[in-house]
């Protein structure tokens, strides 16, 4: 990537809007936009935060008259000159400007680049970086605060304070080494010993949140799965309150997946209505019922129903089937169709839920039981959305702290225990963005949209 071009795109979501931002940056960005932006004076005289109005002509041509808001260098976005042009929104018009832009010499910006000049400019570390994705995508309220949080600087600062931590540790171990010729102690081992174990635990309790971390990111995935018939499409149609998926008599309806998002007090449930499992020959069924385990490794939670009408045992060896095949997910038997039966029975107990997903009786217990399991895998998340970078790479510090705790026990040399420390504090580097590589930051800005 080239710093000393200018990029221009789109910055709000094609299509017909009210009003849509175009977005330029770049060391030559003020002089591109004064070159078909005609206001009473040049942005080139601009002072920086100020909006102009104006038109924008290209070719003599009128296109549309349109704001520009000026920032310039280094109190921007990116940290460079940039700015945004404000338009009438309706892909027409916005690409009309984006293409005079480029006439004029700017040059179509690429997925993240936006984002990638303000972490390159020092405006913003890696996490924030990723912290920016995470707030654009996160599908949850708390998800969206917590993203919020760490764009501000929380998980940064929780990382600056470790790596001080280990800094310090170190210094104390290097320092003795000064003076070893004089028989001196500075350092106490255990205490050094109990520090490190502490920054352990630290990096390990940082790295099993990215689950819980996921959820709120992506939402709390709910799989239905249960025999043929069981109810389960119309227990997925009950719960988005909306007629979704086929309901029939016919076994097998559900030839593959259906995945919608029902939003419950603020946390989104991701509820995927399977295929219906049983033995089968028909080719086009036995594709979906594959499909159903993949669905079951993702999922948070399973629901299998059974229908009670039959029997209130007639899916229990499916049941131990699926908790003996998963048994990292939590799975909780429906009994379904209690309209049917004389029923005087609990709603609901530790592994046995009782509704009628055709009439909704015990519906909202169930809602309620989503609610709760999701809220219970995300309860330990307070200001970080840790991904699965981050958590490789606080797994991999966790290790090489490790190491050092074993070199203290073993009465190494305070250089090599030092040496241990260090590299984990390399590795924080990784984390922040102060050590990086090109195919990590590729990696990572993939993942943006092209005017973020």
């Amino acid at each position: 990537m080239f710093l000393d071009d200018t990029i221009v795109a789109l910055a709000t979501p094609p299509g017909v809007s009210g009003l849509a931002v175009i977005r330029l940056s770049g060391k030559d960005s003020i002089e591109i936009a004064d070159k078909c932006f005609n206001p009473k004076n040049k942005l080139t005289n601009a002072k920086t935060h100020t909006i102009h109005f104006g038109w924008i002509i290209h070719n003599g041509i009128r296109i549309d008259n349109v704001t520009a808001s000026v920032f310039i260098e280094p109190k921007s976005y990116t940290g460079e000159n940039s700015v945004e042009i404000t338009c009438h929104g309706g892909m027409l018009i916005a690409d009309e400007i984006i293409n005079a832009l480029i006439d004029c010499g700017a040059r179509m910006a690429e997925p993240g680049e936006f984002t990638k000049r303000a972490f390159l400019n020092g405006k913003m570390d890696l996490m924030q970086v990723e912290a920016v994705a995470d707030l654009i995508h996160s599908v949850t309220i708390p998800g969206t605060i917590t993203a919020a949080r760490q764009l501000h600087g929380e998980f940064t600062a929780r990382i600056s304070s470790l790596r001080q931590k280990l800094l310090d540790i170190c210094s104390l171990l290097e320092l003795e080494l000064d003076f070893s010729d004089e028989d001196l102690t500075f350092v106490n081992k255990e205490k050094i010993k109990e520090d490190i174990i502490d920054a352990i635990n630290f990096a390990k309790s940082l790295a099993e949140s990215h689950k819980a971390a996921e959820i709120l990111k992506s939402g709390f995935f709910v799989g239905i799965a249960g025999f043929p018939n069981s109810g389960k499409s119309t227990l997925f149609n009950s719960l988005l309150k909306k007629k979704r998926a086929i309901v029939s008599e016919i076994p097998g309806t559900t030839r593959d997946y259906l995945e919608e998002t029902v939003v419950i007090n603020g946390l989104a449930i991701k509820l995927i209505d399977t295929a219906g499992l049983r033995e089968t020959t028909n080719t086009i069924e036995l594709e979906g019922i594959k499909l159903v385990q993949s669905v079951l490794e993702q999922s948070n939670l399973v629901l299998v129903l059974n229908d009670i009408s039959i029997s209130s045992d007639h899916s229990n060896e499916l049941f131990a089937k699926l908790k003996n095949e998963y048994p990292q997910q939590k799975i909780l038997l429906v009994q379904n169709k209690i309209d049917k039966i004389n029923h005087d029975i609990k709603k609901i107990t530790n592994e046995t839920i009782y509704i009628s997903a055709k009439t909704g009786e015990g519906i909202d217990s169930l809602e309620k039981l989503l609610e709760n399991e999701a809220r219970k895998n995300t309860e330990v998340i307070t200001d970080v959305l840790v991904n699965q970078r981050h958590a490789l790479i606080l797994k991999r510090i966790a290790g090489q702290l490790e190491t050092a705790v074993a070199s203290v026990e073993e009465r190494k040399e305070n250089e090599l225990i030092s040496l241990d420390i260090r590299k984990a504090v390399n590795l924080l580097g990784e984390l922040s963005g102060e050590n990086w590589n090109e195919d990590v930051l590729n990696n990572i800005f993939s993942r943006f949209c092209i005017g973020k």
